[in-house]
């Protein structure tokens, strides 16, 4: 699908949907927990309904509650109680997950803990997307796996889970997390050790950390995370959480307002939240944005908000994305669109993203007359005044967003192509920018 935006100034109030990272995460642990869980306003997109789906299919049962105005309000999730429920999909054969790297890499490890081998597929994209590491690790760990030569789908996995020492680089956080969140529920006695060469994405791994410890997970790690120690014999605990609001996708409306000199109110999220993708706002503040946090009551409850707006020229600067690559589109918008040069760094694993993101970015940037140059780990931006024209999405949301966003601020109407990408993880994105 194309879709041309003309150029306007973006402002207003924006709620901010639910983070994927955290739907997926809770969606799996409820899916293996004993009893029944309440996941309370999860984000409702492709990304989510694949791993919802991945989830039914194990033989999670799954009830959904809405709003009065359609929107889903929870889900109430029936666990198979960890390896012990686990049997062959009740629905399709192939584990389908769409879009959703993140569901494949987590989800692979926790079917791994049965007896039952169990196969996973996904989209084009996905069939381009390594889990090769992660394989080569769990196979350390007792586990038989299938793949094609260079680790992607078709994967098939069967345990038990036997444990042992692992070696585990993560070009990807998922691969760890995928680990830590399967080791827990191997049997009693089973202690899992990984060694970690190589982690980007650290935020991730204190998010998926974080639920561990409230499931009273034991298990040590070295202050750096090069190395963890697990213990089998868990067995999760049912979940009543509400999902928090999304950093990565905050983003995108953030951008739009400031390169088309606007203000924008992005309200649901919260400082505090382990998303590494919070730093956005201090990249942009200190580009020379206007950002301000407040919090507020709502239904007597406190909640905070940030508004941002365009105070003024904006600046380049140099920014090591290596803890944040998805910001990577999002940046380089603001970048087109400040003064002098801007230096995104040490993120070379957006290369292996849902695409290259890095040669894409630098490639579309060209074609609406803004100066990139690709490094092997980022780029160098030119900052100019971006002019319309028609750029190809990839179809990867948040080089699609990132040009939607974009196009507010451009001298000319903006057509991107494979635009309905944008729901993978913010459906109605588009119409919001169209609509304001």
């Amino acid at each position: 699908m194309d879709i041309t935006i003309q150029p306007h100034t973006f402002w207003g109030n924006v709620r901010i949907p639910a983070s994927k990272s955290h739907t997926i995460r809770q969606l799996l642990i409820a899916g293996f927990a004993d009893g029944a869980s309440k996941i309370n306003f999860p984000l409702d997109s492709l990304d989510a309904r694949s791993c919802l789906s991945i989830c039914k299919n194990l033989g999670v049962q799954v009830e959904e509650t809405l709003t009065k105005s359609g929107q889903i309000e929870s889900w109430t999730v029936h666990g198979i109680n960890g390896a012990d429920g686990l049997k062959q999909p009740i629905n399709n054969p192939l584990l389908d997950v769409g879009n959703s790297g993140t569901t494949l890499f987590l989800a692979l490890a926790m079917a791994s803990l049965g007896s039952t081998p169990l196969s996973f597929t996904g989209d084009r994209q996905i069939e381009r997307r390594s889990a090769l590491p992660l394989l080569q690790a769990l196979s350390a760990l007792g586990i038989t796996v299938s793949s094609n030569t260079h680790g992607c789908v078709p994967i098939t996995v069967c345990g038990p889970w036997k444990g042992g020492k692992c070696s585990l680089s993560c070009p990807t956080s998922q691969y760890l997390s995928a680990i830590l969140l399967a080791a827990p529920l191997a049997e009693k006695g089973v202690i899992t050790e990984i060694d970690v060469p190589l982690l980007n994405e650290k935020p991730y791994i204190e998010m998926t950390l974080s639920y561990l410890h409230s499931q009273g997970v034991k298990l040590t790690h070295t202050e750096e995370f090069s190395n963890f120690v697990i213990e089998g014999g868990h067995r999760y605990k049912p979940l009543n959480n509400a999902v928090p609001a999304d950093f990565s996708s905050a983003a995108f409306p953030a951008c739009a307002a400031l390169v088309s000199k606007g203000k924008v109110t992005l309200q649901g999220l919260d400082p505090a939240d382990f998303q590494g993708d919070k730093e956005f706002f201090n990249i942009i503040a200190s580009m020379g944005a206007g950002v301000k946090w407040g919090k507020k009551e709502t239904n007597g409850k406190p909640e905070y908000e940030v508004s941002v707006w365009y105070k003024g020229d904006l600046h380049g600067g140099a920014f090591d994305l290596n803890d944040t690559p998805d910001l990577l589109p999002v940046v380089s918008i603001v970048a087109a669109f400040s003064s002098g040069e801007t230096r995104l760094y040490n993120v070379a694993h957006a290369r292996i993203k849902e695409t290259d993101r890095i040669a894409c970015m630098a490639a579309e940037l060209g074609k609406i007359g803004v100066t990139c140059r690709e490094l092997p780990d980022g780029l160098i931006i030119t900052g100019s005044t971006p002019h319309g024209g028609k750029i190809d999405g990839g179809d990867d949301h948040r080089i699609v967003m990132a040009f939607a966003a974009a196009a507010c601020g451009a001298s000319a109407p903006l057509t991107i192509q494979t635009a309905e990408a944008a729901d993978v993880t913010y459906p109605g994105f588009l119409d919001l920018l169209k609509l304001n």
